[in-house]
């Protein structure tokens, strides 16, 4: 991630419907299979908006990134044990030292996912879990996943394969974000004929059809609590060591 793209996550982070509902959904996944309080470690910080809602939860946390501008936005918010750290290397906590970890689209940006993942592995207590979500539907990757730096999108074959390289069991996994795959299908299919994305962005909408994709996505989280949804634009998943 750029500078520039750090700066529109401070944008937005707080109200845009994609990282509020990627946020409430790690939220509900965190009480239900590791509610606090415990030490949380979030990789890929951004903007600091969901450390401090983890803290708020009643979490100690923690945050790691690569960006030091990252860093310095996220201290400058009063969260001072953040760190600018390559998620390949070796964690800079203690083995067996922390309750949950939390990555939000972070895994598809690592070039050797079960290396990173081996390194939470580590770094977790036995029974300690991480929440994570990555960009589903392999078929999608586009240009604005290599403007983004993904290396992959995920098929849940290949989630359960990193997760169990690394010592993990899938606890629970679902697709979610069902609700915009149709309208992703005719963007990236548009984009691949007519390229002009210059550069990586969040798409514009009105107030109205921000609240109404937030609620879409309430709604989603309901069904996940009672049914698995065949398809989405996203895979979320709950890893157990």
């Amino acid at each position: 991630m750029d500078a520039s793209h750090l700066q529109q996550l401070v944008d937005l982070e707080e109200t845009y419907w994609w990282h509020v509902a990627k946020r409430e959904l790690a939220v509900r996944l965190l009480n239900k299979y590791c509610p606090a309080p415990g030490r949380l470690v979030e990789g890929g910080i951004g903007s600091g908006r969901n450390l401090i809602e983890f803290q708020k939860l009643g979490y100690e946390v923690t945050g790691l990134d690569l960006m030091p501008e990252s860093v310095a936005h996220v201290r400058g918010r009063g969260i001072d044990d953040v760190h600018v750290h390559d998620l390949e290397q070796p964690w800079p906590v203690e083995n067996n030292s922390v309750n949950a970890i939390v990555l939000l689209d972070v895994l598809e940006h690592i070039e050797h996912p079960v290396l990173a993942l081996q390194h939470m592995h580590n770094a977790l207590m036995d029974g300690g879990v991480v929440v994570l979500t990555v960009p589903a539907c392999p078929w999608l990757y586009s240009r604005w996943d290599e403007q983004l730096g993904h290396f992959r999108r995920y098929t849940t074959r290949e989630f359960r394969k990193q997760a169990a390289g690394a010592g993990f069991r899938v606890q629970w996994m679902n697709h979610w974000n069902s609700f915009t795959l149709p309208a992703a299908v005719a963007v990236r299919s548009w984009e691949k004929i007519f390229p002009k994305r210059e550069h990586p962005d969040f798409p514009e909408v009105s107030s109205f059809t921000n609240n109404a994709l937030i609620n879409a996505a309430k709604a989603e989280r309901w069904c996940m609590n009672k049914l698995p949804v065949p398809a989405g634009l996203s895979l979320a998943g709950v890893l157990r060591k």
